[in-house]
C-alpha cells in the first residue's frame, strides 16, 4: 500500500490526529517523550510523511508546522479501499470482511448502507 505507515510514523500521526492545531517537530517530539527520540529522528519521520502526502506543512519562521492531510477515518478508509484494489476478487474480500464483523458492526454497516442508498436515490431525482 502506498501510504501504509510504519510504527513510528503511526505514533507521530496519532499525536497529530489528537491535536487541532499544526505542530512543530519539537512539539511532536515532546508529545512522544516516552519514546526518547532524537529531534532529527522526528524531523525525518515528519519529512517522510510530508513526501508521502500524509501530512501538510507550512513554514512559520525557521520552523515547519505539520498537520494531518486527512482525518484518521479518511486515512483508514483509503487503506481499506487500497487493500480491496489488491485482491483479485473484491466481492470475496468484502464478503470475508463482513463475516468477520461483530453483530453491532454489521448493524451499523446496514444502517449506513440504507442511509447512503436513500441519498443516492434522492440524487437521481
Amino acid at each position: 500500500m502506498k501510504n501504509r505507515l510504519g510504527d513510528l510514523e503511526r505514533a507521530v500521526m496519532d499525536v497529530l490526529w489528537e491535536r487541532t492545531e499544526p505542530m512543530t517537530v519539537r512539539e511532536v517530539g515532546r508529545a512522544l517523550a516516552d519514546r526518547d527520540l532524537a529531534h532529527t529522528t522526528v524531523m525525518t519521520v515528519l519529512d517522510r510523511l510530508a513526501k508521502k502526502g500524509v501530512v501538510t506543512r507550512t513554514r512559520e519562521g525557521r520552523a515547519w508546522r505539520y498537520r494531518p492531510a486527512a482525518s484518521r477515518e479518511a486515512y483508514v478508509s483509503e487503506l481499506m479501499h487500497d487493500a480491496l484494489g489488491q485482491t483479485g476478487d473484491r466481492d470475496a474480500a468484502l464478503a470475508a470482511f463482513v463475516r468477520s464483523m461483530s453483530g453491532a458492526e454489521a448493524e451499523l454497516l446496514r444502517r449506513l448502507l440504507a442511509e447512503n442508498h436513500g441519498e443516492s436515490d434522492r440524487s437521481r431525482m
